[in-house]
């Protein structure tokens, strides 16, 4: 007999906005096996190189993004309307053009962004 897990309901605007560095915020809804994350980011913003086993994807809402993508840094600009799939252990990098807001989809969840040791994210 499986166990039943009860449905979740939220707003955005009733989730808690983490201010990370002084051009990017965050909201986080997660569940057992997937984060969902509104992730505003300030023109000029910069998220520096990394990689995390996670897969994403991140769908633009509004402004535009310019990532670096890969070993070789292929440059990929994702806008208003379009979404970006990134593998898992994928090396990237994401310059805000404007100021942007984006949702991510991981799988599993960020630890380290549910830790707080995105250290990276955090200068």
């Amino acid at each position: 007999m499986s166990a039943k897990r009860a449905a979740a309901w939220y707003r955005w605007d009733q989730v808690e906005l983490e201010d990370v560095n002084e051009k990017l915020s965050r909201r986080l809804i997660t569940g057992h096996q997937v984060m969902l994350a509104h992730v505003y980011l300030k023109k000029g913003c910069v998220v520096p190189k990394h990689s995390h086993m996670n897969e994403q994807f991140t769908y633009i809402l509004e402004g535009a993004l310019k990532f670096f993508v890969g070993d070789e840094a292929e440059e990929v600009v994702v806008r208003a309307g379009e979404v970006l799939h990134l593998p898992g252990n994928v090396p990237h990098e994401a310059h805000a053009l404007e100021d942007t807001l984006d949702v991510d989809v991981f799988s599993p969840p960020r630890e380290d962004w549910l830790k707080k040791t995105d250290a990276y994210l955090r200068k």
